[in-house]
């Protein structure tokens, strides 16, 4: 059983930065793919960007390609996602999920374990 912390979250205004990470525990962390997701009020959860078990091959959402970076550290069990050139439609609470598998997938039923999420709110 995994469980996964993610902490970094707030308020910021457009055009800013915030950098989340996502603490797992009680697995083999290097075992697993992760991912970024977030939720909007009212829609569904999304993908938005994915890193393979090494961290070498990663994977994003064409919406924040270029202003996002996922990274992780399997020594520290981390997995992280630095978000740049923040816009208000990125207002979402995010969310990292861990995936029992060499592949990064976009979609959510893939995933085996999820955090709780933290709010990330983009003022204009």
């Amino acid at each position: 059983q995994v469980q996964l912390v993610e902490s970094g979250g707030g308020l910021v205004q457009a055009g800013g930065s915030l950098s989340l990470s996502c603490a797992a525990s009680g697995g083999t962390f290097s075992s697993y793919a992760m991912g970024w997701f977030r939720q909007a009020p009212g829609k569904e959860r999304e993908f938005v960007a994915g890193i393979n078990r090494s961290g070498g091959t990663t994977y994003y959402a064409d919406s924040v390609k270029g202003r996002f970076t996922i990274s992780r550290d399997n020594a520290k069990n981390t997995v992280y996602l630095q978000m740049n050139s923040l816009k208000p439609e990125d207002t979402a609470v995010y969310s990292c999920a861990a995936r029992a598998g060499i592949m990064v997938r976009a979609n959510t039923r893939e995933y085996d374990y999820w955090g709780q999420g933290t709010q990330v709110t983009v003022s204009s």
